[in-house]
């Protein structure tokens, strides 16, 4: 491989104006594609297969009106609405509904007229049925009287009384079925309303009122236009003095960068200029990473022409391929000057390199450095497309994007970096000559930290191991779920939106579920009040619930849909348990019982023998955004396991065959494992637990992104491979060449110890530019990865790594010979390559290389 990649090199640097106008034409035709191909970013995350996708494809079947997204607006007049502003909001409604896809918009006022006349109807019916009761009683009691007398003195009975009598039983007795039957639908339609009591939509001071907008899809599915064209629309409330507030569901940011990011890129230029002392020089791995992030991002937008690209994919491609394109280069760069340094370090002052030798060197550079370059690319790519693992397509479609963002990184790194730098020419010699063969270039922090590390490295691996665990400990309590309103930034309308809710109308109106009963046989019109206050009644059993509340009914009766308002927020633990509360219910899992749910008057006791409220004949399904949030995060979980396995068998198989080692690969997955861990726990301790909240702009804290844990794992073990490669060959090579196991330990440290600290801090500075990102989403995955980073590169592999390879010692690069027989040699470090220079140049005296020492 290092002599394939040399002779590409070569051909990059001696034909550099051919291959840099090569790129710019790709750059032009990606660019030409995303404008002319690309389509609208979804938001949307699906599941093949998941129940709540089931739920909702039956009810957009057979109640629309309900399957439909909604989107919320919140409208609020400080002095409460007057007929002025009820005229304007009436005209608004009137232009949203004319909006493409917009089915209906609910009159606030006119619901909660409706709810508040469904009270006054049952209270109106409730002194019919009481009165009814008064004069059923006074009729019985006459009667009573009546029979008494006549059995007193059965001389007064004549045929008149005695038909009299009957004809008075007879309506006692119709009148006593009647009040029966309406104290039964009384008692019923009280329940339904007292199930659904807490549910308003004008807030009790009558300041704030929830505007629903309906759309004939789910709002993941539409167009941002047609989102957003409803807070344009609604522009005009504010002349009538009306605040308006719009939910998540109707402006989630879709920016791709932002300021942020651009700070973070700023830092990496800072830190490339401070490692190569030349403006030119750093400037080379910034042009490459952004060459690699705007062609693959392009490009890969484009294909949204023919597929359905989730928004967060791009800004994940981004981060990632701004990351590595920067390391890549950076490792081709460094290893370049270092060669130019060792050339002419023998060189009369003021006498550089001729440009063939420039080229040789470049040549050499890319097949060495770059070989290390193709194999940990190729380590992220594998791990990210490792992500199909999940079953979620969403998550499938970002792994895939990043990964190919890091191919085409990795492409442009290879043959655009050797083009460069062959027009940079001979001002890439740094200005002091330093010497490989005195040790100068390898004087300094590096080699008194390494020295430090291996004098004591027990104490050393000891505490490293404690202070990654102590991390780790908040990943214990770790929750997953998809960000809500409660995640925006403060000032956003959004986050307006979601606190207005949580304060006049509760918490749970942020985030319904949608229920479905479905029924075995159709429920008739007379039945419809009394079945839908069973399955209230039912639900009303498990806890962590508000209200429930009917919101439709299919046309053949088989089906009634209902809204239930959870106790806390979509993000809530409670409502995580409510959802795994009624999911028992559907299931038939645990016996829920009547509690006096039905007390009314003349009712005593509705359900005595405490029977199962749900029969056989009815089936629970539950569906909605916050279900689909939870079923997400429940679906990732699951799968996280076998890809964390899959993950460490790569890792060890890998290592293996690049280090020639048992033990080397075992002491790597290990450390990577720590890093995780601590990485985990730093994000639930900022994220769930709000620590630091005030300066990672983290306001309410709740349940990790879904997405974060997989996502992390498969990019930060790439990126640790890539410092294991750049440093531990480094040891490897030395090792090999003759010095004994400790020194080579120093010495591989040493030489590559400057680069990968620089690497670590400019991924470190593009990953924290992503914590205060518009979009939510990116913020805890840029805040993990830019942890786990810092903790992965100073932490393991310049500390925990060399302190317990130097404990090791012979033992750290012993490998059985049938399995070194058995394992392809990939030629990471160059040393065919280098062989065959050297026979080309025989002047050149080899350095004597053993065989590693077979320990134990």
């Amino acid at each position: 491989m290092a002599s394939l990649l040399h002779r590409l090199g070569l051909f990059s640097a001696r034909r550099p104006l051919a291959v840099l106008l090569a790129w710019v034409f790709v750059i032009a035709a990606s660019v030409g594609g995303m404008a002319t191909l690309s389509r609208p970013l979804s938001n949307a995350f699906e599941i093949p297969g998941s129940e709540f996708g089931r739920v909702l494809d039956q009810l957009g079947e057979e109640i629309p009106d309900v399957a439909g997204g909604t989107g919320t607006v919140v409208v609020h007049s400080p002095g409460g609405f007057d007929a002025d502003q009820r005229t304007a909001l009436r005209d608004t409604m009137d232009a949203w509904e004319q909006l493409p896809h917009v089915t209906d918009v609910l009159d606030p006022f006119a619901l909660q007229r409706r709810l508040d006349g469904s009270v006054d109807r049952l209270d109106r019916a409730e002194r019919r049925l009481t009165r009814g009761q008064q004069q059923y009683d006074s009729g019985r009691a006459q009667v009573a009287g009546l029979e008494a007398l006549l059995r007193q003195d059965p001389s007064s009975s004549t045929p008149e009384l005695e038909q009299q009598l009957r004809d008075g039983r007879a309506r006692l007795d119709g009148a006593e079925q009647e009040l029966a039957d309406g104290w039964a639908q009384y008692a019923a339609g009280r329940a339904l309303s007292d199930a659904g009591d807490g549910v308003s939509f004008v807030s009790d001071d009558g300041t704030t009122a929830l505007v629903q907008v309906r759309f004939d899809t789910q709002t993941q599915e539409l167009d941002p236009s047609v989102l957003e064209a409803v807070p344009h629309a609604g522009a005009a409330l504010a002349d009538a003095g009306i605040e308006a507030d719009y939910g998540q569901e109707l402006t989630m940011s879709r920016e791709v960068g932002g300021p942020g990011e651009a700070i973070g890129v700023a830092v990496a230029g800072v830190v490339l200029l401070v490692m190569l002392g030349s403006l030119v020089l750093a400037g080379l791995p910034l042009a490459i990473a952004m060459v690699g992030v705007g062609v693959s991002l392009t490009l890969g937008i484009a294909t949204t022409q023919w597929i359905e690209l989730q928004q967060m994919a791009p800004v994940l491609g981004m981060m990632l391929g701004l990351a590595v394109g920067i390391d890549y280069a950076l490792f081709i760069v460094n290893r370049h000057r270092r060669q130019l340094a060792d050339l002419t370090a023998d060189l009369p002052d003021g006498v550089r390199p001729d440009r063939e030798a420039v080229r040789a060197s470049i040549a050499l550079a890319t097949g060495t450095a770059g070989s290390a370059v193709v194999v940990a690319g190729t380590t992220v790519v594998i791990a990210l497309a490792a992500l199909a693992v999940s079953g979620i397509p969403t998550l499938l479609q970002m792994g895939l994007l990043a990964a190919f963002t890091v191919a085409v990184t990795v492409a442009v790194a290879l043959t655009l970096t050797p083009a460069l730098l062959s027009f940079v020419g001979a001002r890439a010699v740094p200005r002091r000559r330093r010497s490989a063969s005195t040790g100068a270039d390898r004087a300094g922090w590096p080699q008194r930290w390494v020295g430090l590390v291996t004098r004591r490295p027990r104490a050393a691996t000891a505490l490293v191991s404690l202070v990654m665990l102590v991390l780790a400990l908040p990943a214990l309590s770790m929750r997953l779920g998809l960000p809500d309103g409660s995640s925006e930034p403060q000032d956003s309308t959004a986050y307006q939106a979601y606190e207005r809710v949580a304060d006049h109308f509760g918490p749970g109106a942020n985030g319904p579920l949608l229920l479905a009963a479905e029924h075995d046989q159709p429920v008739g019109e007379d039945d419809l009040v009394a079945e839908q206050a069973r399955v209230a009644r039912a639900v009303l059993a498990v806890d962590d619930r508000v209200s429930v509340l009917p919101v439709g009914t299919s046309d053949d009766g088989r089906t009634l849909a209902f809204q239930v308002v959870p106790a806390e927020g979509p993000s809530a633990e409670s409502t995580v348990e409510l959802v795994e509360g009624l999911r028992r219910l559907a299931a038939g899992d645990e016996r829920i019982h009547v509690r006096g749910l039905f007390d009314a008057p003349m009712i005593s006791d509705v359900n005595p023998t405490g029977e199962q409220l749900l029969g056989d004949d009815v089936g629970l399904g539950l569906t909605g955004a916050t279900v689909a949030n939870i079923e997400v995060s429940e679906r990732l979980a699951g799968a996280l396991p076998l890809y964390l396995t899959m993950v460490i068998g790569l890792s060890l198989v890998l290592l293996t065959v690049v280090f020639r080692s048992i033990l080397v690969p075992l002491v790597a997955t290990a450390g990577f494992l720590l890093s995780v861990a601590a990485s985990f726990g730093a994000i639930v301790a900022v994220y769930q637990w709000g620590w630091l909240g005030s300066l990672f702009d983290v306001h309410d804290p709740s349940a990790v992104f879904s997405f974060m844990p997989t996502l992390l794992i498969g990019i930060l073990f790439g990126l640790a491979m890539d410092y294991q490669m750049f440093l531990v060959s480094g040891m490897h090579e030395a090792y090999v060449h003759g010095k004994d196991a400790r020194t080579a330990v120093r010495d591989g440290f040493s030489s590559g110890a400057r680069v990968v600290a620089a690497a670590a801090l400019i991924m470190v500075s593009v990953f924290a530019g992503f914590i205060w990102a518009e979009m939510t989403m990116a913020r805890s995955i840029g805040f993990g990865l830019a942890v786990g980073v810092l903790l992965d590169a100073f932490l393991i592999r310049m500390t925990f790594t060399p302190a317990v390879l130097s404990m090791l010692g012979d033992r750290a690069w012993w490998l059985p010979r049938w399995l070194d027989r058995l394992l392809p040699n990939l030629d990471v470090e160059g040393a065919a390559l280098a062989e065959r220079l050297r026979a080309q140049q025989p002047e050149v005296a080899e350095e004597p290389a053993r065989e590693p020492v077979p320990v134990g």
